[in-house]
């Protein structure tokens, strides 16, 4: 057999060829496909919308990418999966797979799976030195065996390559162990040098475009055949939410590395400046930065950027700022990044508050959050941030000498000692600039900063934190896999029993996944940190003795919300069948338990509830959340951004309810009804009270979600006796009537504020009315929580015994069961309450659903079901087997909420 010829070029492919010829000059990358590049590609593909993912690829081609950088690195997704359906609807695309794909992934294993679905000659990226020669060669033989070029990142076993020394031997040697001894062609060789963020206001950045360039220029001229290419986004990480600046940065970038020898770059084609079209005035203080001209390039180019962001023109500086109180030029110093008059500023502050703590504690930190809160919103970058912390360590160093010492009468050792801090980049990673930067910042704010650098497996990090008494550890990482040592170090911790608050922190970290996979694992504090100004605030709410346990307490509940969000969110990617999820229902132990039976069995009719009563059991976080106020309820009156106006708003409210009341405004009507049951499969028989025959039948849905060892697939109907009679209640509550005469006032005089706030408060008094009547039946009715004595809070929180779950909510999706619910309890009758062709109900402001008593009910999303279960379902409710059929159409087959609409 004879060896496969090695051209003098490098020859790409996808439906068509692209040669790397001369006259080529460069290769745009499109960079949107890409999950943690592109928020929208990823919310795409994460939704499984992934026809509209094409449209994004399709975008990149038309825009001008000549190849498709295709990744799907993401903590919450199967990145095998999404590679490899992404890819095989690519090549559905002529337009599309015309063009070479890139494969770009950290993970081997995506790779792999990248590697056997594409068409043509595409590109890995990448492979590295990292983990040694021996994966090297592993990976690089397989790449060689499908025939794919490669790009190879500049870093080794000691780390990321930061400096042009370090490129190019990384480079070179990389270069040898492939053509030498894996027999690569040196023409399918991609180096990536790394490109770095400039202008960052740190100094060992200074030279990073420079750095890169001349490096690009070695490979060109030192390793023959050999291609260069780079994430060109990076370089104006500094810049993010100023678009001007960083178009062009990305264009004078390119500029000069394609006459360094750069082949090809990874950027989004669809924004990209032309070079000659920069302004000239911009143009001169990037390059000035890229080649590092001068020591004040940053700074000039920073002040350009925030001229052309705001009016683009220079504006002269005002100097009224000190004229305001010391707090307040404390704080314009920090964000501005002012130094000059930060000392005179903090020694009066120091006399004003006689205490350099609290100094510190105070407009210093105030000053510091309010920079965490722009800097978040994009209204500041990154080396104004660092300008900041600066300014912030100045005044602390000031403040130092006035600190209470050992063997000082007023000295607290608790005040007084040095907060440490551990940062780490997990195993497997080497990346550290985020880390780094936030460093810095914390450093800057009277913290002492371990850094243990890259690579760092656990019990490193648990050792060291154990042995240096830190009180925070903060992991970092940029590559998927960081992601998953992540988890383990954080179990890790909790196995080895630290309670040390741990910050998360990096590209490819999010909240949902610190919420979902990490804050399970370790019953410590653990937060998830989006930038470094928020460190600050983030590390000292979390291990301040007057705010920890709050902030823990406050901590755990929001990522218990986002876990439980998330999960209703899913939607089951494998389902077992009807029969099999049957078998698999919820354990419990019905030899030891005894059905409580009601103390009033049917129905309880009640016409005019007390609103005064109802005014008690308002749960007030979701009126806000009607008025676009985020917060939760009480806290969102002290909320620093809208508390005021949530204030205002809630006393404006209460002041309406005041004449809802006095002068009946609003009537709420209700009943409740509870029976005794007989469960027959996953149908709920209600029984007569006199003759003990079936009156009723209940038809409920099933889990078929594929679940794991252990977990059931869950009905409603679990909750009920298997053999015995068990008992089961029903309600409707309505706290709507009256209120169309006052909502054709204010819309007669164009009122839409009075209109909305009736309206929103109607709402709440209706869910107040199922929380009371739900406490009722508890106590009263049914009464198997006689002794029960539970505050609103507690109510709201749902810790008492029994659940409410109504038809069209996600145990119970299926709204036509509403039909049945209203012809038991007589509904219409007793309240007036009415249903419309689609089981909505009239009033609006009206709540219906079932009552469960046993202990160990919950609610539960019901997911995903499949075409067994419809059919199932629709026999059980007496449709012919045509009609449910019929059923089985895309829109409904696998829809939770078939609202069913019978014969």
């Amino acid at each position: 057999m004879s060896k496969i010829q090695k051209h003098n070029t490098l020859r790409l492919s996808g439906l068509e060829p692209l040669v790397f010829t001369p006259e080529l000059n460069f290769v745009n990358v499109g960079e949107r496909t890409n999950v943690t590049g592109s928020k929208k590609f990823a919310r795409l593909i994460l939704n499984g919308q992934y026809d509209e993912a094409l449209e994004v690829a399709l975008d990149q081609v038309r825009g001008g990418a000549q190849i498709l950088d295709v990744c799907m690195d993401e903590g919450m997704l199967d990145g095998v999966a999404a590679m490899e359906k992404f890819l095989n609807l690519i090549a559905s695309e002529p337009e599309i797979s015309r063009i070479p794909i890139m494969i770009d992934s950290s993970r081997w294993e995506i790779i792999l799976a990248g590697l056997k679905c594409v068409q043509g000659k595409g590109i890995v990226n990448s492979i590295s030195l990292k983990n040694g020669e021996k994966e090297f060669f592993h990976q690089a033989k397989t790449i060689k065996k499908f025939g794919a070029a490669v790009v190879v990142m500049a870093f080794d076993e000691n780390g990321q390559a930061d400096t042009y020394k370090r490129r190019i031997e990384i480079c070179k040697r990389s270069y040898d162990l492939l053509v030498n001894q894996v027999g690569f062609n040196p023409q399918d060789i991609i180096f990536d040098p790394n490109i770095f963020p400039v202008a960052t206001g740190m100094d060992e950045h200074r030279k990073n475009a420079l750095d890169f360039f001349h490096a690009t220029q070695w490979i060109k001229q030192n390793l023959p055949g050999a291609k260069v290419s780079g994430g060109v986004s990076n370089v104006s990480f500094s810049f993010r939410g100023n678009n001007t600046v960083r178009e062009a940065m990305h264009a004078a970038f390119l500029y000069h590395a394609i006459r360094h020898g750069m082949d090809m770059g990874i950027v989004n084609p669809t924004m990209l400046e032309i070079y000659d079209d920069i302004p000239k005035d911009l143009l001169q203080k990037v390059e000035d930065v890229f080649f590092d001209r001068h020591e004040n390039a940053t700074e000039e180019l920073l002040e350009f950027a925030e001229t052309v962001k705001q009016t683009g023109k220079k504006e002269a500086v005002s100097e009224l700022w000190r004229e305001d109180p010391v707090e307040k030029r404390i704080e314009h110093a920090l964000v501005k990044g002012i130094i000059d008059h930060i000392i005179e500023d903090t020694e009066e502050a120091r006399l004003q508050f006689k205490n350099p703590l609290k100094v510190i504690e105070g407009p210093l930190m105030d000053g510091m959050n309010v920079v965490g809160d722009l800097f978040g919103e994009g209204k500041m970058f990154l080396p104004q941030v660092v300008k900041s912390a600066r300014v912030m360590k100045k005044a602390v160093a000031y403040l130092e000498p006035f600190m209470p010492k050992i063997g000082d009468a007023d000295y607290n050792a608790e005040q007084s000692s040095i907060k440490k801090i551990l940062l780490a980049t997990v195993k497997g990673d080497v990346h550290d600039i985020g880390k780094n930067i936030v460093g810095v910042v914390l450093a800057c704010n009277s913290y002492q900063i371990i850094d243990l650098g890259v690579m760092v497996d656990a019990q490193t990090i648990i050792d060291e934190a154990i042995k240096n008494k830190v009180d925070i550890i903060g992991l970092s990482g940029l590559i998927t896999p960081s992601l998953d040592e992540m988890v383990y170090v954080a179990s890790e911790m909790e196995r080895q029993e630290l309670k040390i608050p741990l910050l998360i922190g990096g590209a490819t970290t999010s909240r949902i996944h610190t919420a979902v996979k990490i804050d399970p694992v370790y019953s410590g504090t653990v937060i998830h940190v989006t930038d470094a100004s928020k460190s600050v605030p983030i590390a000292g709410e979390s291990i301040s003795e007057e705010t920890r346990d709050d902030y823990h307490k406050k901590i755990k509940e929001t990522y218990l919300q986002l876990r439980v969000e998330h999960e209703a969110k899913q939607q089951v990617k494998q389902l077992v069948s009807y029969q099999d999820a049957k078998a698999n229902p919820v354990y419990i132990d019905w030899e030891n338990y005894q059905p409580a039976k009601p103390a009033i069995l049917g129905l309880t009719d009640m016409q005019e509830l007390d609103l005064e009563v109802l005014r008690k059991y308002i749960d007030w976080t979701p009126f806000f959340s009607t008025w676009m106020l985020s917060g939760k309820y009480p806290k969102i009156l002290e909320d620093s951004v809208v508390g005021t106006e949530a204030q205002r708003l809630f006393k404006e409210a209460n002041a309406m309810l005041d004449k809802i009341i006095s002068e009946k405004w609003l009537q709420a009507k209700a009943v409740v009804g509870l029976f005794p049951v007989k469960r027959v499969g996953d149908d709920v028989r209600v029984l007569d009270l006199e003759e003990n025959e079936t009156a009723f039948s209940f038809h409920f849905l099933r889990q078929q979600g594929k679940k794991g060892k252990g977990v059931p697939n869950r009905s409603l109907v679990d909750y009920l006796h298997p053999e015995a009679i068990d008992y089961m209640g029903g309600f409707a509550v309505t706290a709507g009537w009256g209120i169309e005469d006052k909502l054709k006032q204010f819309q007669e005089t164009f009122d839409d504020y009075q209109d909305i706030m009736l309206k929103a408060l109607a709402d709440r008094l209706a869910e107040a009315g199922a929380e009371y009547l739900h406490s009722l039946v508890r106590r009263e009715l049914w009464g198997y929580s006689s002794d029960e004595n539970l505050q609103n809070e507690d109510l709201i929180k749902e810790v008492y015994r029994g659940i409410r779950p109504a038809p069209g909510y996600p145990a119970c999706p299926e709204h036509s069961e509403k039909k049945t619910l209203f012809e038991l309890l007589q509904v219409e009758k007793q309240t007036g309450i009415t249903l419309t062709d689609s089981f909505a109900m009239y009033p609006t402001s009206s709540v219906s659903g079932f009552y469960f008593a046993h202990p160990e009910s919950k609610y539960f999303g019901l997911g995903k079901i499949g075409e067994d279960q419809v059919i199932d379902y629709a026999l059980r409710k007496g449709v012919s087997q045509a009609q449910a059929e019929r059923w089985l159409s895309p829109n409904l087959a696998y829809n939770p909420s078939l609202v069913v609409q019978e014969n």
